[in-house]
């Protein structure tokens, strides 16, 4: 399988693992999330719409939570042991409020400070979080991937991908 959806993330641009969890493990997520402080700088929340920047960093006890011995698994067959994270968010978006927002690509990485290093573009910083375009060169060795706790498919979801037009690479 992992060959298949290796080629598919090779060709398309990305590719979908359904169910990597297991409904005791997204139980575990949600209740962590419900649990969260919600008045930290790096939530917003309102009627319809509930947002965690710098997710990871924030809350690193749900890291063994997400990574899971199945997800590392899934993951590390396309990444292999050498890898990071760049940015974490946390997203929940009740059907009735849901927003539109245009087709576009994420191209900022989070960074701890902002050094002016050649290549490295358009410098911005939500909730004291610096971000920053890098070159190509590294845009091209990031995957991206996009964790539904809840049931999700093409006629629902939130992420519509247009194939073969990726940058970096998304694993769904």
């Amino acid at each position: 399988m992992q060959n298949n959806k290796q080629k598919e993330l090779s060709e398309n641009g990305f590719t979908i693992f359904p169910s990597i969890y297991s409904s005791d493990e997204i139980r575990k997520i949600t209740d962590f999330i419900a649990k969260i402080d919600t008045t930290k700088s790096t939530v917003r929340k309102s009627v319809d719409l509930f947002a965690i920047r710098q997710f990871l960093k924030d809350n690193s006890e749900i890291s063994k939570l997400v990574f899971t011995k199945n997800f590392k698994s899934i993951f590390q067959g396309f990444a292999g042991n050498d890898f990071f994270v760049v940015k974490s968010i946390y997203f929940d978006k009740p059907q009735n409020s849901n927003w539109y927002v245009p087709y576009h690509q994420d191209l900022t990485i989070s960074v701890d400070r902002k050094i002016e290093l050649k290549g490295f573009n358009y410098w911005t910083v939500k909730q004291n979080q610096f971000a920053v375009q890098p070159p190509l060169q590294i845009l091209e060795n990031i995957v991206t991937i996009r964790i539904h706790l809840d049931e999700t498919n093409e006629n629902n979801g939130a992420l519509r991908v247009i194939p073969k037009y990726s940058t970096g690479h998304d694993l769904i």
